[in-house]
């Protein structure tokens, strides 16, 4: 199965010159959906880790699903100011503008390491917060997971010059 036939394309949203690659008509589409999934399960494999985390918001459908199949915690990276326990925060620049993400300190401890899962992976800035957060929490990042590359925005290669470990499913250009 094509998953890439799954993706719907909108222009100019959520500002003008941003193709916007909409993962909602593939996980509308039960057979998509579990392919999906049962493709990040199988790149799983590639990875050792015993905790899954992912990225609000989108990033929670595909690495639930995953943590469930692999009988693994899973670690919600959350927009500031949304989880109710005492956090650790990164800020970081998006490529339409500026973000906060937290975790909960007690969620990731220094034996873990943490596969990250997101649907997509563009420049890269929401991801390196994200290794960053497991970072300050004394755990290690075993990896990345995103269903979607945009190529030519360099976000995986940011990454790989960090020496994480990445995996998509699907390739895309950003523009």
């Amino acid at each position: 199965m094509d998953l890439k036939e799954y993706i719907r394309s909108i222009p100019d949203y959520p500002k003008k010159g941003i193709l916007f690659r909409d993962i909602t008509t593939l996980i509308k589409d039960e057979k998509a959906f579990a392919e999906c999934i049962n493709q990040i399960v199988e790149k799983s494999k590639n990875f050792k880790f015993n905790k899954i985390a992912a990225i609000e918001s989108r990033g929670f459908v595909f690495a639930s699903a995953v943590s469930y199949i692999l009988k693994k915690p899973f670690i919600m990276l959350r927009k500031k100011n949304k989880l109710p326990a005492d956090t650790y925060s990164v800020d970081f620049e998006l490529e339409y503008g500026k973000a906060t993400i937290e975790v909960h300190k007690d969620s990731i401890e220094k034996k873990d390491s943490v596969l990250i899962i997101d649907d997509l992976i563009a420049t890269g800035g929401t991801a390196e917060a994200a290794s960053k957060l497991v970072e300050i929490s004394n755990g290690k990042v075993a990896g990345f997971i995103f269903v979607i590359n945009l190529f030519d925005l360099n976000g995986c290669n940011k990454l790989k010059e960090k020496n994480y470990k990445i995996s998509s499913l699907i390739e895309f250009p950003g523009h």
